[in-house]
């Protein structure tokens, strides 16, 4: 018997019991073997399955804007719903280690498809320093590194910079959007991606012009790149 380990198990099992952790989606508490959301919310998560649908709506969202090789979102993102619950939580409420839990289980879903097992390195949309600061972590880099973890691919954070404050896009329209972030990251000089394939992840899809604004970034250093797009939600509408 190893009784650090049975001490430490042990000691989590008796801290379960005041105040046992709760599913990031509904609120419920967690049971044994159950981690960030409950086998409920698991069950009933909206996937999009876009993963392996070629000419899906993400895909279409970039026609005619920027090239992109393949692109993907996990779950649709629903106003009001558990989900949004989820989402809130990452972003706002200090839970980054919803977007690691959520960015590996989408991993493992995306390399079950040839397209997506061959990236040179995953690109996390940058947050500014100073909102990097107030926040403490940037959730889509969370997602990428979960992602990172299941498919072994590099997480970049270097590349891509944001270079300029913006206000929230929550309210805003698909060309007011646009103008708030075209010209707010740039890319490192000195990292060289022509020839690679890159994979660029967020959290939240809506409009698609904030991984517009990095794709482009990225395009204008390195005009040979290739460029693929995966995010954790999906709220575009056509």
């Amino acid at each position: 018997m190893h009784w650090p380990d049975t001490i430490r198990q042990l000691g989590g099992d008796l801290l379960s019991l005041f105040s046992p952790p709760a599913c990031g989606a509904c609120g419920t508490a967690l049971v044994r073997g159950e981690q960030k959301l409950c086998a409920n919310c698991l069950m009933k998560m909206p996937k999009t399955n876009f993963h392996k649908i070629r000419g899906n709506l993400v895909e279409k969202c970039f026609w005619g804007r920027i090239p992109i090789e393949v692109a993907t979102s996990y779950f649709y993102f629903l106003k009001s719903s558990d989900f949004q619950h989820l989402l809130h939580a990452l972003k706002y409420k200090g839970r980054s280690d919803i977007g690691i839990y959520m960015g590996k289980r989408f991993g493992n879903e995306l390399i079950t498809q040839p397209e997506f097992k061959h990236f040179d390195r995953i690109i996390p949309v940058p947050l500014h320093a100073d909102k990097l600061k107030k926040r403490g972590y940037n959730q889509s880099e969370m997602i990428a590194k979960g992602m990172s973890k299941a498919m072994n691919i590099q997480v970049d954070t270097k590349t891509l910079v944001r270079t300029t404050f913006t206000e929230t896009q929550t309210k805003k329209s698909r060309i007011e959007r646009w103008e708030n972030v075209k010209s707010v990251f740039a890319a490192n000089y000195e990292t060289n991606l022509n020839g690679q394939h890159v994979l660029i992840v967020d959290d939240v899809l809506t409009t698609g012009a904030t991984i517009e604004g990095c794709a482009q970034a990225l395009l204008d250093k390195n005009p040979n790149v290739k460029i693929s797009v995966a995010t954790l939600a999906f709220a575009h509408t056509m």
